[in-house]
């Protein structure tokens, strides 16, 4: 029997309202819980209520505050049934009373996302625990989808947050807005959260988009957000300025056939050139800072190809430069990896083979498709096609974006009918 088109719909607009609005109903919900696990649970009954009340009723005007409403209604409900269970677990310690709405009042915290990004980032846990807590409660992202953004297997990340859920039962750590003066602490896992937001929408790790969108618009929203709450941090700045910088390309990262365009491809008269100018001059304003932190000199190397007029004009020995500085302050395998590729650019793919050999090695990149994609893109304007294609297969297993799939194949078949030629 064919699915009811209706029933379609409603599947489609409550998969919508939670890839918008999650981060916005369950900061709500926890304003009245008080309790992070208990929010988390109020919201996933109330999307599962839109799934069954949305077909009888329609979907409403505005979903994301008909799931708010329903979601805190469930928590006002179960914190009435059981109050010992509500005290026995990690509570934020807010002004409202349990179940009652929150009073206007001044808040140096701006917006209810921000809010529980700072709350998550408790410096009682481990810094990777913190990003990877609030990367599950903000973006309602599985535990798969985190993983892939430390370069962990699933596993390993799925007993991370469990072991950060058992620290903060078991020390009875208090969840609390922190006032202006402990900002500060807890600002670099604060940024952290915010970046991995943006590369996970950026280039979704897996699914038939190139991007999330949402998420895109999240973190600029947040990073604007912390830029108006602190704006002399040089990393807030910084990462204000890559957000900016980055997603000034957005329309221009897929062809008029879907297909996507590598930055050498893009039309550069589409690219956002207002967000690029407002991303230069926070760039700038970073820089001013010594030393320049991990997200000013990214924002540096954006600044670099956003303003060149042409593929051809990069200036290839700045970018390995700032790289080279990156890597020193910032020794991440990934970091090191984007360098490998700019040298390529710099002195050839012969020279970018070798920089990129020592990390094959790299445990962190063993399932990393743009390393392999980055072997074979050398291996190829080598003409070393066996090799080449030999990468390109293994670029292809480890590969589950869409768009970055057709890529790969495309160039595949490329090699492939040059050697039957």
């Amino acid at each position: 029997m064919a699915a009811d088109p209706a029933d379609a719909a409603v599947v489609a607009a409550v998969a919508e309202a939670h890839r918008r609005e999650w981060a916005f109903v369950l900061a709500a919900t926890v304003r009245v819980t008080r309790d992070l696990d208990l929010a988390e649970e109020c919201v996933q009954d109330a999307y599962a209520q839109a799934l069954r009340t949305w077909v009888e009723r329609g979907v409403p005007t505005s979903p994301g505050a008909w799931l708010t409403t329903v979601a805190r209604r469930r928590a006002v409900d179960v914190l009435r049934r059981d109050a010992t269970l509500r005290r026995a677990l990690p509570m934020l310690l807010l002004d409202e009373q349990p179940g009652a709405e929150p009073e206007p009042r001044e808040d140096h915290i701006p917006d209810d996302r921000l809010r529980l990004v700072f709350t998550c980032c408790h410096p009682a846990l481990a810094e990777t625990s913190q990003v990877a807590l609030t990367l599950r409660l903000l973006c309602g992202l599985t535990t798969a989808e985190v993983a892939r953004a430390f370069l962990v297997s699933e596993s390993t990340m799925a007993a991370r947050i469990t072991r950060a859920k058992h620290k903060i039962a078991a020390a009875g750590i208090a969840y609390r807005v922190p006032p202006p003066e402990e900002l500060p602490a807890r600002v670099d896992a604060v940024l952290t959260v915010i970046h991995l937001v943006f590369t996970i929408g950026h280039t979704a790790p897996a699914g038939a988009d190139l991007m999330r969108r949402d998420l895109v618009e999240r973190a600029l929203d947040l990073a604007r957000m912390l830029a108006a709450l602190l704006p002399d941090d040089p990393g807030v700045l910084g990462l204000l300025a890559l957000i900016l910088l980055t997603d000034a390309r957005r329309g221009t990262r897929l062809g008029t056939d879907g297909g996507l365009q590598l930055l050498a491809e893009q039309d550069r008269t589409r690219w956002d050139h207002a967000a690029i100018r407002e991303g230069a001059e926070l760039v700038r304003c970073a820089l001013r800072h010594r030393p320049p932190g991990r997200f000013a000199l990214m924002a540096a190397i954006a600044a670099v190809h956003s303003e060149a007029p042409t593929w051809d004009d990069t200036d290839w020995h700045e970018v390995v430069g700032l790289y080279e500085v990156l890597v020193q302050i910032w020794p991440s395998p990934v970091v090191a990896l984007n360098r490998a590729v700019a040298v390529g650019f710099e002195q050839g793919p012969a020279a970018g083979l070798a920089a990129l050999e020592p990390l094959t090695a790299e445990p962190q990149l063993a399932g990393y498709g743009y390393l392999a994609a980055a072997r074979a893109d050398f291996l190829r304007r080598l003409g070393r096609d066996a090799e080449a294609r030999q990468a390109y297969e293994e670029a292809l297993l480890m590969t589950e974006n869409r768009a970055e799939q057709v890529f790969l194949a495309g160039r595949l078949a490329e090699i492939t009918e040059r050697n039957r030629a």
